[in-house]
């Protein structure tokens, strides 16, 4: 399900400057940045309305070094500290110091935050920072309010224009000159109530890339239905380089509770930090026992402890009866309608928790102002990997990550002068798809949740890799799908496929034990490994002859 097949169809066209896939935080910082430098934006979203992606559930809030005592070398370093040993320094340290400058501006425009009677904002303090330094907004709904107020601004925006439920299909990748460089994206979209959908071809010398995570691979995630990892799929298939795949963060403290694969609701680690504590059947606390920092520990420890005694049928418990008890339902009101809606009085009895995939540390490889090794092929935010967050990220840094980043894109993408070559139209793919895909992608959730998950093995790997691969094949013989639901749910599944697979192969080739990634059979961590590893679609196996039928099209 690598390439397509084109029938006889008719494509729309359209053109612009930049084409911006993703309606998070990154996504939307990156076009009002664009448009803001005079560049007409096109903004795909899969999503019914903006916003979208895992930006609207972020609890947590962002991490910038705003307080008295703190500086962008503290967070630096506290973001080293985390990476386990694959955090670039330099990036680390461009983060943080261009941190303060982005929330800054981003508050002096209005961006409403959780503040003192002195007028100063509120930090807070999470797993593994040094300092209070985490900002909120809205209590636990930061992610939320972030989100909310970019979309007010691209929607006021003159030089946006967002498409809704625009599923991006494929990359259009044309040789010029010496090399190969983007030149647009294949969409299709939805007609809207009572009009067939169809498929455009958006045509640009920039596509910037903003689609978040991977989660939905996994069949317990924090992430929201969208999560299928589209744009690195994308990027994949068209010949870009990506690293650090092996690394995906569990968060640790899900809520637990029975349902379907899918999203489950996540309890901040801004409640750990605030004293909540973490308890076995028994009522013990046992994080102590487990490292010095105890709740505070970095994410993939406390995970791995929850995790063990999930995996040995144990159940786990956050204890917030003492938040509550002194007005915790006020200060995080999005927990309290999690824990009300679940049935649940966190003033009462502690509730129960498990670990859930959250977030890649891997991604579409790219330098600090987000070029990825083709030209015009830009990313940001979760998509991306520039090494800022090694083997484990450090909480709350996704949020600044995904501003600061799409900045740096904006001003990098503007200095560049490109002009769109002239892009053979293709007649429209035929998507192998519908309802029937929905099985195959559970069938992918539940492998990569027993075979991919906190602790992985050689013979669970290579198990998870022989049925992927025939997860694929079923794949392609699925039915033609002629609708946006149904060519949806087919692109999905190829891209949960496609990422799945050099998920697995990236956690193969790792044989050590490091920060998020753990293997029961190399529990070491070994300096020979101390470095990055950078695949690319070839390493499937299935070479240069599965490269996707858009790519060649659109070769002179």
């Amino acid at each position: 399900m690598d390439g397509a097949s084109y029938p006889v169809s008719p494509v729309k066209v359209v053109h612009s400057d930049v084409v911006v896939v993703g309606s998070g935080t990154a996504g939307m910082a990156a076009a009002l940045a664009l448009a803001g430098a005079g560049r007409r934006v096109t903004l795909l979203t899969k999503t019914d309305d903006l916003p979208g992606g895992s930006s609207l559930w972020a609890q947590g809030g962002v991490a910038v070094a705003l307080g008295a005592g703190d500086s962008a070398a503290d967070h630096a370093a506290d973001t080293v500290a985390a990476g386990a040993g694959l955090t670039d320094p330099g990036m680390a340290r461009l983060l943080a110091e261009a941190g303060i400058a982005e929330m800054s501006a981003l508050l002096d425009a209005g961006l409403p935050a959780d503040r003192g009677e002195d007028g100063k904002p509120l930090l807070g303090r999470e797993a593994a920072h040094g300092r209070h330094r985490i900002l909120h907004a809205g209590g636990d709904a930061t992610g939320r309010t972030l989100v909310t107020f970019l979309a007010a601004r691209v929607r006021a925006a003159s030089g946006i224009t967002v498409h809704t439920r625009a599923m991006a299909a494929d990359l259009v990748v044309r040789d010029v000159g010496r090399g190969r460089r983007v030149q647009g994206v294949l969409a299709y979209e939805d007609g809207g109530v009572g009009q067939r959908g169809g498929w455009v071809l958006h045509v640009a010398p920039h596509v910037v890339l903003a689609t978040g995570g991977t989660g939905q691979l996994w069949a317990v995630t924090t992430n929201p239905p969208e999560a299928t990892g589209d744009g690195m799929a994308l990027a994949a298939r068209a010949g870009a380089h990506l690293a650090d795949l092996e690394f995906v963060q569990f968060h640790p403290t899900a809520l637990a509770v029975a349902g379907p694969p899918g999203r489950r609701p996540l309890l901040t680690e801004a409640l750990r930090g605030a004293g909540a504590k973490v308890l076995d059947a028994s009522g013990h606390a046992f994080m102590a026992d487990e490292h010095p920092d105890a709740e505070l520990a970095p994410r993939d420890v406390v995970a791995r402890a929850i995790g063990r005694r999930v995996a040995r049928g144990e159940a786990v418990f956050l204890d917030l009866r003492p938040l509550w008890a002194a007005g915790g339902a006020q200060k995080f009101p999005t927990v309290a309608g999690i824990c009300a809606e679940a049935g649940l009085d966190p003033a009462a009895a502690p509730v129960p928790v498990a670990p859930a995939a959250h977030y890649h540390m891997g991604g579409v490889l790219t330098d600090a102002d987000g070029r990825t090794s083709i030209p015009g092929l830009w990313a940001a935010g979760e998509v991306a990997c520039t090494h800022v967050h090694g083997a484990n990220r450090l909480a709350s840094n996704s949020l600044l990550e995904a501003v600061v980043f799409a900045g740096r894109v904006a001003a990098a993408l503007v200095a560049e002068s490109a002009a769109s070559q002239p892009v053979a139209v293709p007649v429209a793919p035929t998507v192998p798809g519908g309802p029937a895909a929905a099985n195959l992608a559970a069938q992918a959730q539940t492998l990569m949740a027993e075979k991919v998950g906190l602790v992985r093995d050689g013979a669970g790997l290579a198990e998870a890799a022989r049925h992927l691969s025939a997860l694929s094949t079923a794949a392609e013989r699925l039915a033609p799908a002629d609708d946006y639901a149904g060519i949806r749910a087919g692109l999905e599944l190829r891209n949960r496929l496609v990422l799945s697979r050099l998920v697995v192969e990236a956690a193969k080739r790792r044989e050590e034990s490091r920060g998020a990634h753990t293997r029961a059979d190399h529990p070491e961590t070994r300096d020979a490994w101390r470095h990055h590893q950078i695949l690319t679609y070839s390493d499937l196996g299935r070479g240069a002859e599965a490269e996707p039928a858009l790519t060649r099209e659109n070769r002179p």
